[in-house]
């Protein structure tokens, strides 16, 4: 997984409420077990019309959009099922953070460990960044996870917490298996000064 560094990115406006994970990648493709070319598949049923041709009035289909890392979201996105597929599409089309007043809570866990910031802004400064968007749309925001910052285009600066372990884990581009391995010779040092106290090897008895 790639680290997490500071970026600016112009936004992707996608200002709805409750956008639940059906709508962010379809159960449809949900049989894959491979993230390559969910990007495809990012809002499906929103991006294109039954022939499969895209919808233009769709912000991913508008011109400019292409290339954005930064999806500017309503309230409780990514309501609804847990499928970890949801932050895996929006990955794999480029996005490295998503902006909203409130996230999901599953959907919030499941995009920490796949390398996409959720960073939850208070109404004022997600206001302001709706507004600043409609009204620079290719002015880029400043997304500095070390710092814990988002600055908008105006210069002015927003704050957002991440869970310690999940903030470590994006800087250092890692996954909890990852952070376990990267750790194996201490874990095997402790393991040699802690011996078990029972034995689970040996036969049942009784």
């Amino acid at each position: 997984m790639e680290p997490f560094r500071a970026f600016s990115s112009a936004v992707v406006p996608l200002l709805a409420d409750d956008v639940d994970t059906d709508q962010i990648i379809p159960a449809r493709f949900l049989k894959t077990t491979d993230k390559a070319g969910l990007g495809d598949s990012l809002f499906a049923d929103w991006r294109y019309d039954a022939s499969g041709a895209p919808r233009p009035g769709f912000v991913l289909n508008q011109p400019g959009m292409a290339g954005r890392r930064i999806l500017l979201a309503g309230a409780n996105f990514g309501a609804g099922s847990s499928r970890e597929h949801a932050p895996w599409a929006l990955t794999a089309f480029g996005f490295r953070a998503v902006l909203a007043t409130s996230f999901a809570d599953i959907f919030r866990s499941n995009a920490l460990k796949n390398g996409l910031l959720p960073v939850e802004l208070g109404p004022a400064a997600h206001a302001q960044a709706a507004a600043l968007a409609e009204a620079e749309p290719d002015a880029e925001v400043a997304v500095d996870l070390a710092a814990g910052t988002v600055t908008l285009p105006d210069g002015t600066q927003a704050r957002f917490e991440v869970d310690p372990f999940s903030r470590a884990m994006l800087l250092e581009g890692t996954d909890e298996l990852g952070y376990l391995l990267a750790r194996a010779d201490e874990i095997a040092a402790h393991e040699a000064a802690h011996p078990s106290r029972v034995d689970t090897t040996a036969p049942v008895t009784g």
